[in-house]
């Protein structure tokens, strides 16, 4: 029986929400990132959800809720408050 897709769980929609959310939010850095992979991104471009749920399976050990506390300080914008 083939091992179930994180992102076909709860906890994993969960997390794809977030990502979903943050890439929303002007808050924080989220633009699309190279990929030498043509097949898969034609224009060489990987969206910031897809880079992250494909950090996230390639790497099952990582604990999501901890990667998405850590992927939210390092994206963060520095908004100056007048």
């Amino acid at each position: 029986m083939a091992k179930q897709d994180f992102f076909e769980t709860e906890d994993g929609a969960d997390i794809e929400r977030v990502l979903l959310q943050m890439a929303t939010d002007e808050g924080y850095h989220t633009k699309s990132s190279y990929s030498a992979n043509g097949e898969l991104y034609p224009d060489n471009k990987i969206s910031f959800v897809e880079k992250h749920k494909r950090y996230l399976r390639t790497h099952p050990s990582t604990n999501p809720q901890h990667y998405i506390a850590n992927l939210r300080l390092m994206t963060r914008k520095n908004i100056k408050v007048k």
